[in-house]
C-alpha cells in the first residue's frame, strides 16, 4: 500500500469526524512528521505516513523523540487499520 492511499484515508477519517489533518511542513526543520493533527477536543498530535512496512530514517526518529520529550504524541501509520486504530486512539 502506497504512503499517499495511506494519508489519504486518515485526512478523511479526520475530517469526516470534525478534525483537521494539515499537512506540515517545517522549511527550517529537516524530518518532522508528515501530519498535524488538529482534534475537536483541543488535542494535538503529529502523524508521519509511511508506506506498510516502510520504517522511520534515522532524522525522523530523532524528530519523534525531540516531539516526545516536549510532550506531544507522534504516531507512525502505515496501513488503513493502523489508520483505524489512531482513531479509535484519539477520537473515542
Amino acid at each position: 500500500m502506497r504512503e499517499k492511499q495511506i494519508e489519504a484515508r486518515l485526512k478523511r477519517e479526520i475530517e469526516r469526524r470534525g478534525g483537521l489533518a494539515l499537512k506540515f511542513a517545517s522549511p527550517s526543520i529537516a524530518g518532522m512528521p508528515d501530519r498535524l493533527i488538529l482534534l475537536p477536543t483541543g488535542i494535538v498530535v503529529f502523524v508521519e505516513l509511511k508506506a506498510q512496512g516502510k520504517n522511520l530514517r534515522p532524522l525522523q526518529q530523532k524528530r519523534k523523540r525531540q516531539l516526545e520529550d516536549l510532550g506531544f504524541k507522534v504516531y507512525v501509520i502505515d496501513s488503513y487499520r493502523k489508520v483505524e486504530l489512531f482513531v479509535q486512539e484519539v477520537m473515542g
